[in-house]
């Protein structure tokens, strides 16, 4: 199973369109988040599909990791630097 990265986002009509950075061209949609990301698997199949066909490599799939980071503020005084959470002054 390879993952690939993949960008939804409604457009004016309320549809949502997908994309797949890595591999270009590779774009579907769907009336739901859900119906869109299914049309997605199945158009990056039938792309992955292609380049095999025609002999050309497909992109390597991805590995990420989700990180949590809480919101820094940096105040400078003339002696220091220091970091603040955001939202706690």
């Amino acid at each position: 199973m390879v993952k690939y990265r993949v960008i939804i986002e409604p457009d004016e009509d309320g549809i949502y369109v997908v994309e797949v950075p890595a591999l270009p061209g590779c774009i579907s949609q769907g009336q739901t988040r859900t119906e869109a990301i299914e049309n997605i698997k199945e158009a990056i199949a039938a792309y992955l599909e292609s380049l095999e066909a025609h002999g050309e490599p497909a992109p390597p799939s991805i590995s990420e990791e989700v990180v949590e980071v809480a919101r820094l503020l940096c105040r400078l005084s003339a002696t220091s630097l220091c970091f603040i959470p955001f939202g706690s002054f």
